[in-house]
């Protein structure tokens, strides 16, 4: 599950809010160990989804670096090249 959270921080133009809810959605599935909660656990499991959504927001406004930001395509492009070398199939 993990393995669908990506960095969020220093790309140009910054995080959308639907990337840090996915983030957040994905690292809440992972901890909590499901993909789907009950009808009992999902108002907790919404609740801590925001939460951790509005607290990585936080944390992407105040962080900072001197480092360049990062383009998205050039990015999407190395992992895909990654990839393809990974699993030996060809990069199209």
């Amino acid at each position: 599950m993990c393995r669908n959270i990506r960095t969020l921080h220093n790309f140009e133009p910054h995080a959308t809010d639907d990337e840090i809810e996915a983030a957040a959605l994905q690292y809440v599935r992972k901890v909590s160990g499901m993909t789907k909660p009950s009808q009992a656990n999902a108002d907790v499991f919404e609740k801590a989804v925001h939460e951790i959504a509005h607290i990585t927001q936080h944390l992407l406004d105040d962080l900072v670096t001197q480092a360049p930001p990062k383009d998205r395509e050039v990015e999407a492009a190395k992992a895909k090249a990654r990839a393809a070398k990974r699993y030996g199939t060809l990069a199209s």
